[in-house]
């Protein structure tokens, strides 16, 4: 595990590109909740530690999918909750962790009172919302100095065979999540703070497939286009035979200001 500290006042945000469009991937989630809970990796716990303070009590999972970092939020005496927007993946979550509350919400609406949470983390998720709207939800549940927490699990593009499927990828599609535009999160959040590690996760050719697979870009193709595509990735997974995926977990958190 490598962490890189990075400079920065701005954090990932969502696209300013449709949001009907924007949308109708966000909804494309749900149909492929299996093949996110099989595809897609967990989160490093150093990352988990840098996000959310020892003193968290409250720490809410916003766009928590099926829970792949929801696990490594719970902790001995902190209360995790989770809200998710797809009924399917909230199906999905209840099946791997029914002891946890997952409430049915999104970023611009987060069914929780007031000053309620120390913490609040996105996976995965920022670049669905639309910030005007989000950042004031969310430091509305906030509680005084509370923080948020926004990551992303990005493949490293360093390693070849890694770029060289990012480069399929993007041939089938103009604007992967991981291209997303950047947005400032702003008052009433402080100054923001970045940090990045590298991993690598093991994993099988058929569970690359599943990442690749539960893609909202990929989920959103048409039929013959997608198994084109999959195709493609099929061919280069059995020449290069990985066992393992080479991650940057891209970290970012900035704390609610006192009035």
């Amino acid at each position: 595990m490598v962490a890189t500290k990075q400079p920065t006042g701005r954090m990932p945000g969502m696209t300013t590109a449709e949001e009907q469009e924007k949308y109708r991937q966000a909804g494309s989630f749900g149909a492929a909740a299996d093949a996110y809970e099989r595809g897609r990796p967990p989160y490093p716990p150093e990352a988990v530690a840098w996000l959310v303070p020892d003193r968290a009590r409250t720490v809410v999972d916003l766009g928590a999918g099926t829970g792949k970092l929801t696990r490594a939020l719970r902790a001995p005496g902190r209360d995790v909750v989770a809200v998710e927007p797809s009924a399917g993946m909230r199906e999905q979550f209840s099946q791997v962790l029914p002891d946890v509350r997952v409430l049915d919400g999104t970023g611009e609406s987060i069914p929780l009172p007031d000053s309620s949470v120390d913490t609040l983390v996105c996976a995965q998720a920022w670049h669905w919302v639309n910030p005007r709207r989000a950042v004031p939800e969310v430091a509305r549940v906030l509680r005084p100095a509370g923080r948020l927490g926004l990551v992303w699990n990005l493949r490293d593009v360093s390693v070849p065979w890694v770029a060289e499927l990012d480069r399929i990828l993007r041939d089938y599609a103009a604007a992967p999540t991981e291209d997303r535009q950047v947005e400032r999160v702003g008052a009433p959040f402080g100054s923001v703070e970045r940090q990045d590690f590298r991993w690598s996760h093991p994993m099988t050719a058929g569970e690359v497939m599943a990442m690749i697979g539960s893609r909202s870009y990929v989920i959103t193709l048409e039929p013959v286009t997608r198994e084109e595509l999959l195709a493609r990735v099929r061919t280069l997974l059995d020449a290069k035979r990985p066992t393992e995926m080479p991650y940057v977990t891209e970290c970012y958190r900035a704390e609610l200001e006192l009035p």
